[in-house]
């Protein structure tokens, strides 16, 4: 990314926005994907932890009504609502035991990250370009984590077809991709909208392992695909803004 931002003439971010941008890295890039994939290493269930995580949209409301003043319409209540029912549906076969304490702390940790992390990159970060946003992001996490990745990791790396493949989606597709694009939408969107789509989440993973696995899809996981589909376009309808509640009032 640093070879990228100085390529294309990216223009770099003041201190302020630096520090902002390293906050927003540990909450995201750290808390949230590292919660994740270590309550994974624990035992912990994939269902298991979708469950967890999928109360993001909904912790996210009530953080953006408190910190952004967003507003939240009934309707989106409803879907913020009807979203949690369909993610049950699609992961309920795949739920188990919750495994390990240590596992739930770092899911609960992960469902933190990613809520608090979506609001304080909206508020503090919208200004800082992404291309050299990215680099200060990653060069926070890896000051962070490196040390610690010798300390709790200390067996050698064993560099299999598969574990290439999982690094290069892990770097490509979500650090730099997902979570790019994640960005881009809270610029444009509000960041309860945002977050809804993290319902979508449990129904693809569904039909990508159905389609590349072979795993099956009974009737009650369609309907929970459905429900969620409807439920992520209930939660995006636009609520009303603060200037324009403030208009109908006057």
């Amino acid at each position: 990314m640093g070879a990228v931002a100085l390529a294309t003439g990216a223009p770099w971010p003041t201190r302020a926005q630096a520090v902002h941008s390293g906050i927003a890295a540990l909450l995201v890039h750290g808390f949230y994907l590292g919660g994740v994939f270590h309550a994974i290493a624990g035992g912990m269930p994939a269902g298991t932890i979708a469950m967890l995580v999928g109360l993001q949209p909904i912790v996210t409301v009530f953080i953006a009504r408190a910190w952004l003043g967003e507003a939240v319409a009934a309707k989106q209540w409803v879907g913020l609502v009807l979203g949690l029912a369909g993610v049950a549906l699609v992961v309920r076969h795949k739920l188990g035991p919750a495994g390990e304490a240590s596992g739930l702390v770092a899911a609960a940790v992960a469902l933190v990250g990613i809520s608090v992390g979506t609001i304080y990159q909206k508020r503090h970060c919208g200004a800082v370009d992404l291309r050299s946003g990215a680099v200060v992001q990653f060069a926070v996490c890896a000051v962070a984590f490196v040390p610690l990745a010798f300390l709790v990791e200390p067996e050698p790396i064993r560099w299999t077809y598969e574990f290439t493949f999982a690094l290069g989606w892990s770097v490509l597709v979500m650090s730099v991709g997902a979570i790019s694009l994640l960005f881009v939408l809270l610029r444009h969107g509000a960041a309860a909208n945002v977050a809804a789509l993290f319902y979508l989440v449990p129904p693809v993973t569904a039909l990508m392992s159905w389609a590349m696995f072979g795993e099956t899809l009974d009737a009650w996981a369609v309907a929970g695909m459905v429900l969620i589909a409807f439920a992520v376009a209930l939660a995006r309808a636009q609520a009303p803004s603060r200037a324009e509640r403030v208009s109908r009032v006057g």
